[in-house]
């Protein structure tokens, strides 16, 4: 695509703007816009949470009747539809725009090309492709639930300098200082949902919840409300073992169990949901829940992008079964020996057998480093 300097950086800010939702805008996507009249800015906004106005009506206010023949840089195709509000493609054309800019298709079968389609035919100039792979990052879990039915997974691991998540009797906190504690705070504030499995809810009975305010998150509140999103408790449990005592049940949000379906786990899914629980029952896969079901039902429910935190297990299985899409590992410099717990129960035999995983990112937090890494995949 032949762009010159000019829109690249109108485009960069309108990714900028878009990161705003990062904590906030889920299950919609996060979307920024800019409008220019010649080189001057005239408009800007983002899109902050269901429900409130999207990022291009936002901007439109603000640029009133400089709106007319303006440029338009918009992170992803505008919305066509009427949901809980108006078709942002309506708003544009009775603007008078000029020229629209996006980076990416919304894959929303809603969308997915009609509000392109729809302004070209008014003759509006429009072009895409600017800054696409940026574009498609920033919103990956809200593309991948639209594309494939499923959300975003990121498994989180906290480690020693040999691969030990935890000593050989269970015992794993604290691995991580501080800093990296405070980290992961911020990565449950990004995603829709939490998933552990019964054993680390036994073992460590967590709260599994997000304990920064809005100001932490660096929110203004009257932006989005004063109470801040808790992510969705996910326990899967195949058993159905999990006690009605736990404290997962006992803080603000939902919490999930996911089980197989039997007599046995009929009888105790009755006490969770007396104790606030929601029981799923699942398909199983061998004598465990199907994780590729349980994700296919998170998407139903809105989820676009999941966070794994749990031990071997589960944590292998995801990876197993082809779902990891990131992984975030956080290195303590420390050493538990051979005997503790190793990040994954992986039935790898040879050299060959590898999974194959791309350094993304690397940095120091606090004490620790953080390592983000994926795997080759063709999206």
């Amino acid at each position: 695509m032949d762009t010159n300097n000019y829109d690249r950086s109108m485009m960069v800010l309108a990714l900028q703007l878009a990161a705003k939702g990062l904590y906030t805008a889920t299950p919609n996507p996060m979307v920024g816009c800019v409008i220019t009249q010649g080189d001057d800015i005239v408009g800007q906004g983002w899109h902050m949470r269901t429900g409130l106005a999207h990022a291009e009506i936002i901007a439109l206010a603000q640029a009133g009747d400089r709106a007319i023949d303006a440029s338009v840089y918009v992170t992803l195709e505008p919305c066509a539809h009427s949901g809980k509000t108006g078709p942002c493609v309506e708003a544009l054309l009775r603007a008078g725009v000029g020229r629209i800019v996006v980076a990416c298709e919304d894959p929303n079968p809603q969308v997915s090309g009609a509000g392109i389609a729809a302004l070209r035919a008014a003759g509006v100039i429009v072009e895409v492709g600017l800054l696409e792979r940026q574009a498609l990052d920033l919103n990956c879990g809200f593309i991948k639930r639209h594309q494939f039915g499923l959300p975003w997974v990121t498994i989180k691991i906290a480690a020693s300098l040999d691969g030990r998540t935890a000593m050989a009797s269970g015992q794993s906190q604290w691995i991580t200082a501080p800093a990296a504690r405070r980290d992961v705070q911020r990565m449950r504030a990004e995603h829709c949902a939490i998933i552990t499995g019964i054993g680390t809810q036994k073992m460590d009975d967590p709260s599994l919840t997000l304990r920064m305010s809005y100001a932490d998150l660096g929110i203004a509140e009257n932006d989005v409300g004063n109470e801040v999103r808790q992510p969705l408790r996910v326990v899967v449990d195949s058993q159905c073992q999990m006690s009605s005592g736990a404290k997962l049940l006992q803080q603000p949000g939902d919490t999930l169990v996911a089980t197989i379906d039997g007599v046995s786990q009929r009888q105790r899914a009755a006490i969770l949901k007396s104790a606030g629980a929601d029981v799923i029952f699942l398909p199983a896969r061998g004598q465990r829940v199907d994780l590729q079901s349980l994700l296919q039902n998170l998407a139903t429910r809105g989820c676009n992008r999941v966070m794994v935190e749990a031990g071997a297990g589960l944590a292998g299985g995801f990876v197993a079964e082809g779902l990891l899409d990131e992984m975030v590992c956080y290195w303590a410099p420390k050493l538990f020996g051979s005997d503790a717990r190793p990040m994954f129960n992986l039935p790898i035999e040879t050299i060959d057998g590898h999974l194959a995983l791309s350094v993304t990112d690397m940095r120091r937090v606090g004490e620790d480093i953080r390592l983000i890494l994926r795997p080759e995949k063709d999206y």
